[in-house]
């Protein structure tokens, strides 16, 4: 890496377009000559690879040789920073840190004890509980159906390692519970109100700079459709908790928060990864591509918290065409 280039590896790239151009964008404003690769399973048919400067064909992330794939398109390509953006590619390449590094390149991921807690929502609500961060009430299927009084019915139940709104389901009574389900699960009061997505940006350093809270107005596959920035201490409040009782995580992560009249903001999940509305917190000036790439290059990290409140996000279908 010279003073005035840098090569980046987006994994599992699929659809992120978005996030591949807030890094040209950053690398615009840094003076940085940026060469974009990015991976996935089928590149011909990503449509974040085709706008890459050079797409690459990788395992799925779940394949024993994951990890060595990427590692050897690192040495062979002279990257500089990986990005991992979906959960599954994070504890593969975590467990491979110490030979990334001998690589020469910058592996965004935080350390493997801290994944093992934010892949397990289960664990995630007992030490944020511990922790003192609001958390909704959450049972394994043994402790519910040992004591299903413990939850206000009906209840909502989803895959304790699940994403993407994956496997998602509401009881409304104990007797609809399934005896069996095809992965574990948890199971945790049901919350009808308002759901925040807040990014948050940790240096090098673990020191929280950033926190930017959106309202997610609508959802479509998992990920935000139409959203708009809000400035909110008790989310900052919950963001310093998460910190606090995670001190190893580490750059670009998002929560998720549903509240209601009583209870108020509850953490429902933590992913340690640029999330999928991230995009809209870079317009609003959080722009963690931008301090990410600074970091990397050794350059002093400018990351603050002074994004634009009231910014709105409406995202629409558009399509990248190849001959």
């Amino acid at each position: 890496m010279s003073q005035n280039s840098m090569r980046i590896l987006v994994c599992s790239a699929g659809r992120r377009v978005g996030l591949i151009q807030c890094f040209r964008s950053a690398a615009e404003r840094l003076n940085i000559d940026l060469k974009v690769y990015a991976s996935d399973l089928v590149p011909d048919e990503a449509a974040a690879c085709a706008i890459a400067d050079v797409a690459l064909k990788m395992p799925r992330s779940d394949a024993p040789e994951y990890a060595a794939a990427v590692l050897q398109a690192v040495k062979e390509n002279a990257i500089d920073l990986v990005v991992p953006t979906i959960d599954p590619d994070l504890k593969p390449l975590a467990l491979a840190h110490e030979e990334f590094a001998r690589a020469g390149a910058r592996l965004h991921v935080s350390p493997a004890h801290v994944l093992d807690i934010v892949r397990d929502k289960r664990l995630t609500a007992e030490v944020l509980a511990a922790a003192g961060v609001p958390v909704p009430s959450t049972l394994s299927l043994d402790e519910l159906r040992a004591t299903p009084d413990r939850l206000n019915w009906p209840v909502f139940a989803k895959p304790s390692g699940g994403s993407a709104s994956r496997g998602l389901q509401v009881f409304d009574r104990i007797e609809d519970v399934p005896t069996e389900f095809p992965e574990p699960m948890i199971f945790q009061n049901l919350v009808r109100g308002p759901e925040f997505t807040v990014n948050i940006f940790v240096d090098a350093d673990g020191v929280l700079r950033t926190v930017i809270p959106h309202l997610r107005k609508s959802i479509r596959a998992g990920e935000v459709e139409k959203g708009v920035t809000r400035r909110r201490q008790d989310l900052r409040d919950i963001a310093e908790g998460i910190v606090s009782a995670l001190p190893d995580l580490r750059g670009v992560a998002c929560f998720q928060t549903l509240e209601d009249d009583i209870h108020g903001p509850c953490v429902i999940e933590i992913n340690a990864r640029f999330g999928g509305g991230y995009p809209l917190a870079d317009h609003a000036g959080a722009t963690f591509a931008q301090w990410l790439l600074e970091e990397t290059m050794g350059r002093p990290c400018t990351a603050h918290d002074n994004w634009r409140e009231g910014v709105r996000m409406m995202r629409y279908d558009s399509a990248v065409y190849v001959d």
